[in-house]
């Protein structure tokens, strides 16, 4: 009989990556270059030039490139969605009775 080798998967449990971009960053950019790529066809088929189509294409793209990494580090994998969510909680819980704080039988 042979000896079988498997291998062990230790990536379980982990976010996917691409590239640096961890977790959401992808879709966000994958999104942006499918919406660079619907707007350099809208504008062909508007009649602009291909050359300046081009070349708001690439500018457009090189800005979300940067955009989406520069959050990627700057919030991290889940820290975007921790900073919507903190957004959401009130700063100050204002109470203008003291009905909350008597005993009541």
């Amino acid at each position: 009989m042979a000896n079988s080798v498997y291998q062990i998967n230790k990536g379980i449990n982990k976010s996917i990556e691409f590239r640096g971009l961890k977790g959401q960053y992808i879709w966000y950019l994958g999104g942006g270059i499918v919406s660079l790529l619907v707007l350099f066809s809208a504008m062909y088929i508007i009649g602009v030039n291909s050359f300046i189509c081009i070349g708001v294409i690439l500018i457009a793209g090189t800005v979300l490139v940067i955009k989406v990494y520069a959050m990627s580090n700057t919030y991290g994998e889940y820290g975007m969605m921790k900073a919507i969510a903190k957004r959401s909680v009130p700063k100050v819980v204002k109470n203008n009775s003291r009905e909350v704080f008597k005993i009541k039988k």
